[in-house]
Formats: structure tokens, sequence, C-alpha cells
């Protein structure tokens, strides 16, 4: 159905999902309806959560994961081997290495890639609060993580550079993740052999 067909609220409905990453067209007319006829309370809930997450979520102030309070859970545990550190794209590749079960340390989230393409420079991603967490706590290693695409290479080998001259091994994840695949996509068993298989660089 056109979105000119729709009612007007239905319409602004399916354009805000259409926004959303990996909606279409077709799915966000879907998802309007489904609302449309689940009842009131249920779509209440679906809207006070979706405020209640944007209220309070932030970043976390050490590793810039998503966190409730100033550090994420990850940050929080003693657990965890703090001297660590896998470097990610965004939040949501965390859980791509959690699942494997086989890696104990934290992380640090750039939130992008560098891409001249797109005017992203070093500036605009979280480099910086990655060297300041390097000056106030001694990391042992360093593990590149970025997606296997153009940006993420480019991301890696600039911060391989950038982090030569530092007393600190630097790695990069092993091969098996296709080049030009994104890490979110990336089964588990994939994921163990590229982190036990990380070369220095």
């Amino acid at each position: 159905m056109p979105a000119d067909d729709l009612a007007a609220p239905m319409s602004r409905l399916v354009d805000e999902f259409k926004r959303l990453p990996g909606v279409g067209a077709k799915s966000a007319q879907r998802l309007a309806f489904h609302l449309l006829g689940i009842d009131r309370e249920k779509a209440e809930g679906l809207a006070r959560a979706i405020m209640d997450m944007r209220k309070r979520i932030q970043l976390c102030e050490r590793c810039n994961n998503i966190a409730e309070g100033a550090l994420c859970p990850i940050c929080k545990d003693p657990k965890r081997d703090h001297d660590l550190v896998c470097v990610l794209e965004q939040p949501n590749n965390i859980m791509v290495i959690e699942r494997t079960r086989s890696y104990s340390g934290v992380y640090h989230i750039l939130h992008g890639a560098l891409s001249p393409l797109r005017n992203v420079g070093p500036q605009d991603i979280k480099i910086r609060s990655l060297l300041d967490r390097m000056r106030t706590h001694p990391i042992r290693e360093i593990i590149l993580a970025t997606s296997p695409t153009t940006e993420g290479q480019a991301t890696s080998a600039y911060l391989g550079r950038l982090l030569k001259p530092v007393d600190v091994k630097v790695s990069r994840i092993g091969l098996g993740i296709p080049i030009g695949s994104e890490l979110e996509f990336v089964d588990e068993a994939t994921m163990i052999e590229s982190i036990e298989g990380r070369r220095e660089l």
C-alpha cells in the first residue's frame, strides 16, 4: 500500500520505521500495522521502553560501550583481564566476541571507522580516549578487531601506525573473516579462529 494511501499518523510511523537500519518500505508497513493491532497498553509499553532507553543509557566513561551508569558491566567486572583491550567499531560488535566465550579481556569502542570518502577522520571517532586510557592504565596488548571492510582496514592500519611507538603489543584479528564483511554477521567459530589467530602489527 503506498504511504500516501495511509492515514497521516500511520504514514508518519511508517516513515520513522524506514529510518531504521535494514527496514525497507514493506517491513515498515508491517511493523506499523502490527502495532495498530496490539492493545494500547502494549503499545504504550513499547513507547516507554524506547524513551527509558534514550533517557538512561549513556556511554561508558572508560570504553565507550553503552552503559546505565558511569561504567559498563564489562569494565566493572574485576574478573576480566583489564590489561587486554579489544578495539571495535561499534558497541553491537561486543556481542559477536562475547558469544565465543573465548575472550576474557575488555573493550574500547571507536563508534565508527575512518572513511575519507565520507569525511570521517581520526578526530571523528574515539581514538583520543583510547590514548588517554593508555596513559592512565597499563595495557599489555591491544587487539584491533575492526571489520575487514575498506574502512575497517584503514582504521586498523592507522591505529597500528599510531600505536607503534608506544610500549604495547598491538595485534590484528586473524584470517577467517571474509574481506568486505561486517563483524556483526560473523559466526562464533570464525570469530574464535580470528581472535586466536591474531597477528602482531
